[in-house]
Protein backbone atom coordinates (compact mmCIF):
# COMPACT_ATOMS: atom_id res chain seq x y z
CA UNK A 1 0.00 0.00 0.00
CA UNK A 2 1.49 3.57 -0.51
CA UNK A 3 2.04 6.08 1.98
CA UNK A 4 0.90 9.77 1.68
CA UNK A 5 2.28 13.15 3.07
CA UNK A 6 -0.17 15.30 5.02
CA UNK A 7 0.49 18.75 5.85
CA UNK A 8 -0.54 20.04 8.71
CA UNK A 9 -2.13 23.56 8.34
CA UNK A 10 -3.00 24.80 12.20
CA UNK A 11 -3.60 23.28 15.56
CA UNK A 12 -6.76 23.24 17.44
CA UNK A 13 -6.68 26.09 20.54
CA UNK A 14 -9.72 24.28 22.98
CA UNK A 15 -10.93 23.86 26.93
CA UNK A 16 -10.28 20.11 26.28
CA UNK A 17 -7.57 18.29 27.49
CA UNK A 18 -8.40 15.19 28.62
CA UNK A 19 -9.57 12.67 25.56
CA UNK A 20 -11.36 10.77 28.82
CA UNK A 21 -13.24 13.58 30.17
CA UNK A 22 -13.58 14.98 26.31
CA UNK A 23 -17.55 14.91 24.91
CA UNK A 24 -17.62 12.26 22.20
CA UNK A 25 -20.06 13.98 19.99
CA UNK A 26 -20.28 17.99 18.92
CA UNK A 27 -23.77 18.06 20.12
CA UNK A 28 -22.79 16.21 23.37
CA UNK A 29 -21.96 19.53 25.46
CA UNK A 30 -18.65 20.42 23.36
CA UNK A 31 -17.31 24.11 23.94
CA UNK A 32 -16.40 26.31 21.25
CA UNK A 33 -12.63 26.68 20.22
CA UNK A 34 -10.19 28.38 18.23
CA UNK A 35 -8.81 27.24 15.00
CA UNK A 36 -5.03 28.62 14.74
CA UNK A 37 -3.83 28.73 11.30
CA UNK A 38 0.13 28.56 10.14
CA UNK A 39 0.30 32.25 8.79
CA UNK A 40 1.43 30.76 5.52
CA UNK A 41 -1.70 29.49 5.23
CA UNK A 42 -3.78 33.27 5.76
CA UNK A 43 -4.96 33.24 1.70
CA UNK A 44 -6.70 29.78 2.29
CA UNK A 45 -8.70 31.83 4.58
CA UNK A 46 -9.87 34.85 2.20
CA UNK A 47 -13.75 34.26 2.21
CA UNK A 48 -14.48 32.94 5.42
CA UNK A 49 -16.72 34.72 7.48
CA UNK A 50 -19.17 33.89 10.85
CA UNK A 51 -22.28 32.54 10.68
CA UNK A 52 -20.77 30.27 8.14
CA UNK A 53 -20.84 26.64 8.60
CA UNK A 54 -17.98 24.41 7.50
CA UNK A 55 -16.34 21.29 7.59
CA UNK A 56 -13.24 20.75 9.38
CA UNK A 57 -10.96 17.83 8.96
CA UNK A 58 -8.71 16.76 11.71
CA UNK A 59 -5.55 14.53 12.64
CA UNK A 60 -6.80 12.70 15.91
CA UNK A 61 -3.01 12.76 16.65
CA UNK A 62 -3.97 10.74 20.17
CA UNK A 63 -5.82 7.88 18.10
CA UNK A 64 -4.60 4.09 18.58
CA UNK A 65 -3.88 3.32 15.03
CA UNK A 66 -4.25 -0.24 15.46
CA UNK A 67 -7.53 -0.55 16.66
CA UNK A 68 -10.09 -2.36 14.15
CA UNK A 69 -12.96 -3.12 16.61
CA UNK A 70 -14.59 -1.20 19.08
CA UNK A 71 -17.49 -1.19 21.58
CA UNK A 72 -19.79 1.22 19.64
CA UNK A 73 -19.59 4.67 22.37
CA UNK A 74 -17.17 2.47 24.56
CA UNK A 75 -20.54 0.71 26.00
CA UNK A 76 -18.83 -2.69 26.46
CA UNK A 77 -22.89 -4.17 26.48
CA UNK A 78 -23.17 -3.41 22.99
CA UNK A 79 -21.06 -5.75 20.50
CA UNK A 80 -18.04 -5.36 18.81
CA UNK A 81 -18.23 -3.42 15.72
CA UNK A 82 -15.33 -2.27 12.54
CA UNK A 83 -14.68 1.16 13.39
CA UNK A 84 -15.46 1.71 10.27
CA UNK A 85 -19.24 1.87 11.05
CA UNK A 86 -18.53 4.16 14.31
CA UNK A 87 -16.96 7.63 14.66
CA UNK A 88 -14.52 5.84 17.09
CA UNK A 89 -11.41 8.02 17.11
CA UNK A 90 -9.19 4.96 16.87
CA UNK A 91 -9.11 3.79 13.29
CA UNK A 92 -6.23 3.03 11.23
CA UNK A 93 -6.79 6.74 9.86
CA UNK A 94 -7.78 8.53 12.53
CA UNK A 95 -9.03 11.48 10.32
CA UNK A 96 -11.66 13.70 12.33
CA UNK A 97 -14.58 15.29 10.76
CA UNK A 98 -16.62 17.74 12.63
CA UNK A 99 -19.07 20.07 10.94
CA UNK A 100 -18.60 23.60 12.72
CA UNK A 101 -19.95 27.07 12.40
CA UNK A 102 -17.61 30.12 12.33
CA UNK A 103 -17.80 32.21 15.19
CA UNK A 104 -15.49 34.76 15.02
CA UNK A 105 -12.02 35.48 12.82
CA UNK A 106 -9.14 37.15 14.14
CA UNK A 107 -6.44 36.91 11.33
CA UNK A 108 -5.42 33.47 11.20
CA UNK A 109 -7.45 32.44 14.24
CA UNK A 110 -10.75 31.49 13.60
CA UNK A 111 -13.52 30.46 16.54
CA UNK A 112 -15.64 27.59 16.61
CA UNK A 113 -18.77 26.58 17.84
CA UNK A 114 -19.05 23.14 19.78
CA UNK A 115 -16.27 21.11 18.94
CA UNK A 116 -14.94 17.98 20.30
CA UNK A 117 -11.62 18.35 19.26
CA UNK A 118 -8.82 18.40 21.99
CA UNK A 119 -6.36 21.18 22.56
CA UNK A 120 -3.35 20.46 20.45
CA UNK A 121 -5.23 18.56 17.61
CA UNK A 122 -3.81 19.00 14.48
CA UNK A 123 -5.77 21.14 11.42
CA UNK A 124 -5.54 19.34 8.55
CA UNK A 125 -8.28 21.42 6.31
CA UNK A 126 -11.21 23.20 5.52
CA UNK A 127 -13.82 22.47 3.62
CA UNK A 128 -17.65 24.85 3.33
CA UNK A 129 -20.61 22.60 3.64
CA UNK A 130 -22.74 22.16 0.87
CA UNK A 131 -26.22 23.14 1.03
CA UNK A 132 -28.69 22.80 -1.75
CA UNK A 133 -28.73 26.45 -2.85
CA UNK A 134 -24.46 26.15 -3.39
Amino acid sequence: MSEYTLRVIGRVESPLTDRAAAPLQADEGAPGAWLVFDERYAPALEGLSPGTDVLLLTWLDRADRDTLTVHPRGDATRPRAGVFTTRSPDRPNPIGLHEVRILAIAGTRVQVGNLEALDGTPILDVKPLLTPDR
